[in-house]
């Protein structure tokens, strides 16, 4: 043993040269000098941790008193940081020093030296040069510096973790979560992009496993995520937004990837509008392939509109969109497929669309009936889409004549809404179109909360249908909340109506179970008779 520490004295003489003269001269030469040597020195390193990892930190200083000089030297020195498992090994070296309990200012001080040189190699060594320091801040980076922090942060959580743990029994159903600074999170995010991709992907598997029609639940789950706040970062925005543009793709245009876009989008603007009073990117940074104008009048809040003003930017909203859609010199702004996904971003303003057309007494708008024609099929061309906008104006008008009858019957309801024998059966993108129209006609037709429930036992032949259904109420009751609107008899139908189809839901899981429609005739989920409503 004795020889050995021998010959590892004379190693540590000879390195010792090597990094002085390494240090003090930066010529290419010398950098091709350490570059010849840089596996010998981290065998070197390999050899000088297996040494001091079997001595206390006092024994240390007493046996090598230069160690501080030649570990400083190696941590300065980017050529050797940057070399295979090097950086780890010099790592494991400094925390040979750290003295666990300082009985001396001199131990102290030695401790804090170290953990300074650990948080230098842990500040991201590879980004100090000047000309990437002025990039990454031109983009708005976090500066380097955030890794002390996140290693305070780290060790403090793992502290509480670990206290808690003792006090619960290491019961494991207990445990916290490691919280880092936002800040700290986007830096990362930034730096390491395997890590948002899975931060994306874990978001995206709670959304979809959950109910999508508790949007309370979702926007919750959204938020707990940081990722609508760290997309203020326009780099992060754009790859999160590209992964929903592929899971839409994936799954057709699935309701859950839907509404987690929009879900998503609402808390990106709430984000953006408290971080930035006056914006550091402009909305072209976020949407590079979009109209501008278009995007300005989308990002417009219908709260912040008169009510009675709302057909303004929603016929602005159709006409740019069908200017960009069926005008082929356009192409720069894409074609229906990426003009559609920037609509659904902000989906809330085609929901309002098809309320106005329920509501208003006018001729419907040509403008609307096509918004909601592309809104629930994207791919159509200008044929197709035509036939569905007829035959939304058809199921309106007689929706309209209905209006002036006195009694309003569950059967004269669903025969407004029924397809015309005459015509091909409608797609069934289509038919979802006109019973959400039919939906909208109950909650706020004078006399439709007085069939609601039988209708919707009528509506709702299958599991699928109910489901569909739930989740349109369950949007329509969020999106009146953010508007503030002031409904109390349509709330209130809407509230009750969403209670019972999410007991329907219940009622149908497990074998034999009954279909939709039965369970809605149940005298208990029949709620309040027309004569208790006010």
């Amino acid at each position: 043993m004795a020889q050995d520490l021998v010959g590892f004295s004379s190693d540590y003489q000879f390195w010792m040269q090597k990094l002085s003269l390494w240090d003090q001269a930066s010529t290419l030469e010398t950098q091709q000098d350490t570059c010849l040597h840089l596996p010998r020195f981290q065998e070197f390193l390999r050899q000088l941790y297996e040494v001091l990892k079997e001595m206390d930190s006092n024994t240390i200083i007493e046996r090598f008193p230069t160690i501080g000089q030649l570990l400083a030297k190696t941590c300065w020195n980017p050529f050797i940081l940057a070399f295979d498992e090097s950086q780890k090994i010099l790592m494991w070296c400094l925390c040979c020093l750290i003295n666990k309990e300082p009985q001396n200012s001199e131990e102290s001080k030695l401790n804090s030296w170290t953990r300074g040189l650990l948080s230098h190699i842990l500040s991201g060594f590879r980004f100090d040069t000047k000309e990437v320091g002025l990039f990454t801040q031109g983009l708005g980076y976090v500066p380097a510096d955030y890794c002390p922090g996140l290693l305070k942060n780290m060790v403090l959580s793992l502290v509480s973790e670990l206290r808690e743990n003792h006090l619960n029994g290491f019961n494991t159903q207990r445990r916290k979560k490691i919280s880092l600074p936002t800040s700290a999170v986007v830096c990362l995010w930034l730096r390491h992009l395997p890590s948002l991709e899975k931060a994306t992907l874990h978001l995206f598997e709670k959304l979809i496993s959950s109910e999508r029609n508790f949007l309370r639940r979702i926007e919750c789950f959204l938020k707990d995520s940081l990722l609508p706040e760290a997309a203020c970062h326009p780099a992060i925005f754009r790859i999160v937004d590209e992964m929903f543009r592929y899971a839409l793709l994936e799954t057709d245009g699935a309701p859950e990837v839907l509404v987690a876009v929009q879900g998503f989008t609402r808390c990106f603007v709430e984000a953006l509008e408290k971080k930035n009073k006056q914006l550091k990117f402009t909305f072209k940074t976020y949407f590079p392939y979009a109209s501008p104008s278009l995007v300005t009048v989308l990002l417009q809040r219908p709260e912040d509109i008169p009510q009675e003003l709302w057909h303004q930017p929603l016929k602005h909203i159709s006409e740019m969109l069908r200017e960009i859609v069926e005008d082929q010199t356009h192409g720069s702004y894409g074609g229906p497929f990426e003009c559609w996904f920037l609509f659904i971003h902000f989906g809330g303003w085609a929901d309002i669309a098809a309320e106005q057309l329920v509501m208003s007494e006018a001729e419907p708008s040509e403008a609307l009936l096509w918004l909601l024609a592309f809104s629930c099929s994207p791919h159509d061309g200008s044929p197709q889409r035509a036939q569905t906008m007829v035959e939304v104006k058809a199921v309106l008008s007689r929706l309209k004549k209905l209006l002036r009858s006195p009694i309003l019957s569950a059967k004269d309801l669903q025969a407004a809404a029924a397809e015309s024998q005459d015509r091909d059966p409608r797609p069934p993108l289509c038919q979802q179109l006109i019973r959400r129209l039919l939906l909208n006609f109950l909650l706020w037709a004078p006399g439709g909360h007085v069939n609601a429930r039988e209708v919707i036992a009528l509506m709702a032949p299958s599991d699928e249908i109910a489901h569909d259904m739930t989740g349109f109420l369950d949007q329509t009751l969020y999106r009146w909340d953010h508007l503030r609107m002031e409904a109390p008899r349509s709330r209130k139908l809407a509230r009750e109506l969403l209670a019972e189809l999410r007991m329907v839901g219940t009622a149908m899981q497990g074998p034999g179970s009954p279909r939709p429609r039965d369970v809605m005739r149940r005298p208990f989920l029949r709620g309040m008779s027309a004569e208790n409503e006010p």
